[in-house]
């Protein structure tokens, strides 16, 4: 490491800028060796190439908060989330963000990286480029690069493509940002490591951090790019990027993917044969008898309610991986997050549900009242904005850890702020299901009932800052369930959410 290194400032990448750098460092964004400047990014978006010439079809940019990096400094070192440093970028240009980036500074410069990153679940198989084309030497590669689990039909269209090309299969699962159908990394990884049974023996797995692109033509440039870094020669894309793509370019006519050794083949109109029970070219089908793939809320469905997974539309082994990835509702994890202001009920209805589905005795519950939590978890925190927000994240995480493990969280704080409830939204969808209540109960009869004194406090300004008085309270717009404890009874209440939990499938009726 440079000598300098102590003295430069740092910064901690989000998720998706950890992938990015990981790319670049890897190899596998080669032959890009950092963070495009002002002139490079606007060749990339005419031409389809670096200001010097490079043919580079995609934009890689690096974004900081205005006042992350000081003025004067040259280098900034980039580190992972527990503080150890990845790589050092030398900062050649900074320019105000544009709002496609995100608000802050894009800095731009060469990239050098200081150490390989640490990874998780199957860092076995996290192989760079360069130890992938050494594996697989100079035979024709097909890959697909995917963020969703493989069904029987890419199955039999790279068992086909495959032989046809005399080819070896590379499977690169995206494993950066969400996983389409089983949300977790792991889970996809799981998933595609099981559909490989059904390829030859000598296919790859390869998980690849590429972080999702804006537009399809993004999307299908950084997965060739990609590809090509990994030695394939033909990338196997889903039909409607290859539709708009015409086969070999994007809709960007820039984008000539030949440059990368590689062609872009589409998955064209393939369908069940019942007759057959096999997929195959729609051609070669009766007209009439052919069956489509199901659609991601028609699998959804199947999936919550725990209807068995058809062999004609997944394998065996994929269709396992599914169900661990997204057990059924019955068995899920569920947050019920009540939000509301001080003397809206909320309190009272979250204590009323847990009771209730204790009397049940069918699942599993915890309960996260705003008071418990202000006086256990968040007890040296005050009620500003940013201490709000910490103390809604505090409470969203400890949800999330009851979710993951098949419970039912039931939270009740005041929670006033859109933002931080959609984060822990976010937070919670990653391990179980998320439901917000918003007990409406107006200001006027909160502010009649005030046991506790808090709002005649509030307005002799005896306390600063209090919800619905001094301090906004944002009304949700997505909430899943509204109740207004005004007109409608303690019972009625809680019959309320718990019929919303029996609809859903979290409870049996």
């Amino acid at each position: 490491m440079p000598a300098e290194l102590a003295t430069w400032p740092a910064w901690t990448p989000g998720e998706e800028q950890l992938a990015e750098l990981e790319l670049l460092t890897s190899g596998a964004f080669a032959p890009l060796a950092g963070y495009l400047t002002t002139a490079d990014l606007a060749s990339v978006a005419e031409r389809g190439q670096l200001a010097d010439g490079t043919f580079w079809p995609v934009p890689v940019t690096f974004t900081v908060p205005a006042d992350a990096v000081p003025a004067d400094a040259r280098h900034l070192v980039l580190q992972d989330q527990e503080g150890s440093p990845l790589a050092v970028l030398q900062i050649t240009e900074r320019a105000d963000a544009r709002a496609g980036d995100g608000a802050g500074l894009r800095l731009a410069g060469p990239v050098t990286a200081l150490r390989a990153p640490e990874h998780g679940p199957f860092r076995a198989l996290r192989r760079t480029p360069a130890m992938v084309r050494a594996t697989i030497g100079t035979a024709p590669v097909l890959a697909i690069a995917t963020r969703r689990p493989l069904g029987q039909r890419q199955l039999g269209q790279l068992r086909h493509l495959a032989d046809q090309l005399r080819a070896r299969v590379l499977l690169l699962p995206l494993v950066a940002g969400p996983a389409e159908l089983v949300g977790r990394p792991e889970a996809l990884v799981r998933a595609v490591l099981a559909a490989a049974r059904q390829l030859p023996a000598s296919t790859l797995v390869v998980p690849v951090p590429l972080a999702p692109r804006d537009g399809t033509a993004q999307e299908l440039a950084a997965r060739a790019v990609v590809a090509a870094a990994y030695g394939a020669t033909h990338l196997l894309t889903d039909g409607a990027a290859a539709a708009e793509s015409g086969g070999t370019r994007s809709v960007d006519s820039n984008f000539d993917f030949a440059k990368l050794g590689m062609q872009v083949i589409s998955e064209g109109e393939w369908a069940f044969d019942p007759a057959a029970e096999v997929w195959r070219p729609l051609g070669l089908i009766e007209p009439g008898m052919e069956r489509g793939e199901l659609s991601d809320g028609e699998l959804s469905e199947l999936l919550d309610s725990g209807t068995p997974v058809p062999d004609w539309l997944m394998p065996a082994g994929v269709a396992a991986e599914l169900r661990r990835a997204r057990p059924p509702r019955s068995d899920r994890g569920v947050v019920v997050f009540c939000t509301g202001l001080s003397g809206s009920g909320k309190s009272t209805l979250a204590r009323d549900l847990r009771d209730a589905l204790l009397e049940r005795g069918d699942r599993t519950v915890s309960l996260l009242d705003g008071d418990l939590v202000r006086r256990l978890l968040s007890s040296g925190l005050t009620f500003s904005r940013e201490d709000r927000d910490l103390n809604i994240l505090r409470i969203g995480f400890v949800a999330t850890e009851v979710a993951r493990h098949g419970g039912i969280a039931i939270c009740a704080p005041i929670a006033p702020y859109a933002a931080a409830r959609a984060a822990v939204r976010a937070m919670v969808t990653e391990a179980g299901d998320f439901m917000l209540v918003h007990v409406a109960t107006p200001l006027e009869v909160c502010e009649a009932r005030d046991r506790k004194g808090l709002y005649a406090k509030a307005r002799a300004g005896i306390i600063g800052s209090f919800t619905g008085i001094s301090d906004p309270y944002e009304e949700p717009v997505d909430a899943d369930l509204v109740i207004d404890t005004s007109v409608v009874s303690r019972q009625d209440a809680v019959a309320a959410v718990l019929g919303q939990l029996t609809r859903g499938g979290w409870l049996v009726s």
